[in-house]
């Protein structure tokens, strides 16, 4: 049969203390009642854990010391898990877990967590793309995500924060500044810098451009819109990326204009259904809320002059 935790707690008792008197002190009991006790566990067990000697002495057996081995482990581990839940009783302990596009983890993020009034939180952001970014949300995984996304994401709640368009980014000095909007046309013969093959957008500028008849040099392409914008700013070419990445790489060498056609631009917060919440987590969602908006305002202003 196997024997109880009591039990374990007694044999831990007696092989610390090498005594059976030294055990009852230690477990605030008396000496007869553990001497029954372990009595019954070595009868449970089968074998004899000690010699008895004259007085309360005891010897442990080579099964005693094999089975010590075990018990050690085990409350090294207690002791473990005892100093983990201690730790997480502190107002820092919880991590909150953010996954993010790499793009948005550049371009809202910072700003976004200097808004946050909990920046006492420790918080880790992950950058991941689509799909594994809405997998791993489905599976539970982050407390919270920013994607571009806004279908169904399994076990997930999807909340919209900004509808806006993909932009066009040139280089310092280049012709087409001179237009406050562009259209497919203007960029005929471009060089052009696209994201990666299996993009959403990078599909729908590609089926834009042929629908137009428009043809571009195409001979770079990334995963990253903010590597695209950093080629574009070291004259490699033009590109067209979300409009939240335009603006954060915009500066004296890289600038941005509207496309004539809207290829839409829409920015999700996703949120795990089934995770335990997390400090913090709320006060960040919300952070992120009001900073997409001020965002989506300066775009839209400069959209509109």
């Amino acid at each position: 049969m196997p024997i109880s935790h009591r039990q374990v707690d007694l044999f831990r008792a007696v092989m610390q203390a090498g005594s059976l008197s030294g055990a009852a002190q230690a477990l605030h009991s008396s000496q007869p009642t553990l001497s029954r006790e372990l009595g019954r566990m070595e009868a449970r067990l089968g074998y004899a854990l000690f010699e008895r000697s004259a007085g309360s002495r005891l010897k442990p057996t080579a099964a005693a010391q094999s089975l010590w081995d075990s018990v050690q482990r085990h409350y090294q581990g207690l002791s473990q898990v005892q100093a983990q839940a201690r730790h997480l009783a502190l107002a820092d302990a919880q991590q909150l877990k953010l996954l993010a596009l790499p793009a948005l983890a550049h371009a809202l993020l910072p700003s976004a967590l200097a808004r946050w009034p909990e920046r006492e939180q420790r918080v880790a952001i992950t950058p991941a793309e689509s799909p594994l970014l809405e997998a791993w949300m489905a599976e539970q995984r982050f407390d919270l995500a920013v994607t571009e996304r806004t279908g169904p994401v399994s076990g997930c709640a999807v909340e919209p924060l900004a509808e806006l368009a993909e932009v066009v980014v040139l280089p310092a000095g280049h012709a087409l500044l001179a237009c406050s909007m562009l259209r497919p046309a203007d960029l005929a013969g471009e060089a052009f810098i696209s994201l990666a093959d299996d993009d959403p957008y990078r599909l729908a500028i590609d089926a834009l451009f042929a629908e137009a008849g428009v043809k571009r040099q195409l001979r770079l392409q990334t995963h990253s819109a903010v590597a695209a914008c950093a080629m574009v700013a070291q004259g490699l070419g033009l590109t067209i990326v979300n409009p939240f990445t335009a603006l954060a790489c915009a500066g004296p060498a890289l600038h941005w204009r509207p496309l004539s056609t809207s290829i839409p631009y829409t920015l999700a917060l996703l949120r795990p259904l089934h995770r335990p919440a997390v400090r913090g987590a709320e006060g960040l969602a919300q952070a992120l809320r009001l900073e997409a908006l001020r965002l989506g305002g300066d775009i839209s202003r400069v959209i509109g002059c």
